[in-house]
């Protein structure tokens, strides 16, 4: 406890002892004093208010309002809140171009930049409040890297768009390019799908990314329960940002740190709630990314495996019907988890920053017969996870797709190979292919794009055209708006000289979504002899040779481990909560 029974606070462990207590920081001091703290306020703990607010996209344009309500909950809990923000890159205006290079790189630098604001100042908490995609598994990692008592909120996702009395998402408006091109739809309805899908504040409104990992902050116990239903157009949200500043110097006085709460367990119930839930594919990339900060290896075999005994449940965009204002309205992560829970499907007994169990926390909820987004667990959409793995001779170590609302699941074609994205999508576009092909696009992978780069653009022409009978692999990654049969993260990728980078076109490879496998059907001693050709040719390189991009290449791990960029916690000599 380190809070004294005056309500004066204890510091003598905490961080921030190193830059506000005794004669010898005096100038540390004097710092605060400008910027109008009291006494009081420097002799209470500091905690860091994390925001990734910036106006790049709708998805963080609401942040910076609720980071300064989550600063009032911390100073009304007696504690003292010092903001700061980092970056954001937004998927939706990074994909189908060079820029989407930055994006996964961008989920290393939110978590090094918030790991170093928070060192350099000596904070002892923090809360994070993430709004797009890779910012929500970014925050979370500084949280789990640094070890301090810290909350997570998300800023909520976006209201549906509306055109023709139907909802609309942003992915409707990367399909709409794709009907566009094939003649189904005029330029001015293009113009009416782009101009309405999205209205306002928030984050896509399906089960993309952002609403995949939010929902995994609240299954992992990092955030509040409830905390990412609410839309952020809604300014109720403020009320759980202020409990979440509340909550953050509760879990100081008691000690509560990120890994008490991120053990074996929660990391097993997130990969539940992605399944059950149709979530992105990504969560297969981040949570073994999250889990590698605490030093529990947790890989895209332990999450595939969770997916294929998982039912799916929640009738979630791009699969399903729902977008997340209804799953907010139905009851909420708090509605699944207590669904999957009494089903049989997670552990109960995990910490969360409640200071309670995940079964404390879900105990009052009931079931709602008035909604049609959760299913009960006796009735799934389908008996397994929406996101399976798969393996065999074309990704030794794995790669990922998902099936939620997908009927079809197997597939055997010739190869028409590409050598990135661009290619891929101008043959889309132009309906340069047949169908049946097994459309490869290779070296998009972390070192070899680099940046792993998402296919929305691709995939979304793709399903827009209305093709069914194709299939599209690579060792890049798909948004989590992607549907139809697209496969990602195949590993090793083809810049490490894995067997995606010897396929040739007219290679018949063959899917099998049901059984969790994926081979290229060319005899070994061919492979052999491809791989011996390859290893002669000069190393491919990129237009990355200096920079941000560049560094994250050198550095980068391969996808089945998270695409992590550092040893993790099973390096570390010491954890910075302690120091």
């Amino acid at each position: 406890m380190h809070r004294k029974p005056d309500g004066s606070w204890d510091k003598s462990n905490l961080p921030s002892r190193h830059v506000t207590e005794g004669p010898a920081r005096a100038p540390h001091r004097s710092y605060y004093y400008a910027m109008g703290l009291g006494t009081r306020e420097i002799a209470q703990p500091l905690v860091g208010v994390a925001s990734c607010w910036n106006e790049a996209a709708p998805c963080n344009t609401a942040l910076m309002r609720q980071a300064n309500a989550a600063a009032e909950g911390v100073k009304a809990a007696g504690a003292t809140p010092r903001e700061f923000c980092t970056i954001t890159v937004t998927d939706g205006i990074a994909m189908g171009h060079e820029g989407m290079r930055a994006s996964l790189a961008s989920r290393e630098v939110i978590a090094d930049s918030v790991e170093l604001t928070m060192r350099g100042h000596s904070y002892d908490a923090l809360v994070g409040v993430a709004g797009c995609d890779k910012s929500l598994p970014g925050m979370m990692m500084a949280m789990l890297r640094l070890n301090v008592p810290s909350v997570f909120l998300y800023g909520g996702s976006i209201l549906p768009g509306r055109l023709d009395g139907k909802d609309l998402t942003v992915q409707d408006v990367f399909e709409a390019v794709g009907q566009f091109s094939a003649g189904q739809i005029t330029e001015e309805r293009l113009c009416q799908v782009e101009q309405h899908a999205c209205p306002g504040d928030g984050a896509c409104g399906g089960q993309f990314t952002a609403n995949t990992m939010a929902m995994v902050s609240e299954a992992i116990g990092l955030a509040l329960p409830l905390s990412s239903a609410l839309p952020a157009a809604y300014l109720d949200r403020d009320q759980y940002a202020r409990a979440s500043g509340e909550a953050v110097v509760r879990l100081i006085e008691q000690n509560i740190r990120p890994r008490d709460i991120c053990t074996r367990k929660a990391f097993e119930n997130a990969a539940v709630v992605i399944a059950a839930s149709g979530g992105s594919t990504n969560g297969g990339l981040h949570l073994p990314a999250m889990a590698h900060e605490c030093g529990i290896e947790f890989t895209l075999r332990d999450f595939a495996e969770i997916c294929a005994r998982t039912p799916y449940i929640a009738d979630l965009k791009p699969g399903g019907r729902f977008v997340a204002k209804d799953m907010g309205e139905a009851g909420g992560t708090p509605m699944l988890l207590k669904t999957l829970l009494e089903g049989g499907y997670l552990h109960g007994d995990v910490m969360t920053v409640t200071g309670k169990t995940l079964a404390e926390n879900v105990a009052s909820v009931q079931w709602r017969d008035d909604q049609e987004v959760i299913r009960p667990v006796s009735n799934p959409l389908s008996p397994t996870g929406g996101v399976v793995g798969l393996w065999g001779s074309l990704a030794p170590d794995g790669c990922i797709t998902k099936v939620a609302g997908l009927k079809h699941t197997k597939h055997r074609g010739p190869a028409r190979v590409f050598g990135g994205e661009e290619a891929c999508f101008a043959a889309v576009t132009a309906r340069d292919y047949k169908e049946g092909d097994v459309l490869v696009i290779r070296y998009e992978g972390p070192k070899g794009g680099p940046g792993m780069r998402e296919m929305l653009s691709t995939t979304a022409a793709l399903y827009g055209q209305g093709v069914e009978n194709i299939a599209l692999i690579t060792d890049g990654r798909f948004s989590g708006a992607t549907r139809g049969l697209c496969i990602g993260h195949v590993g090793p990728e083809a810049a490490v000289g894995g067997p995606i980078a010897l396929v040739k076109d007219g290679d018949i490879i063959s899917i099998d979504a049901d059984a969790g496998t994926i081979d290229l059907e060319v005899d070994p001693i061919e492979l052999e002899h491809r791989a011996h050709l390859l290893a002669q040719e000069e190393p491919r390189r990129t237009n990355y040779q200096s920079g941000a991009v560049w560094k994250f290449a050198q550095s980068v791990g391969p996808a089945h481990l998270g695409a992590v960029t550092h040893p993790g916690a099973a390096a570390e000599t010491h954890v910075y909560a302690d120091i």
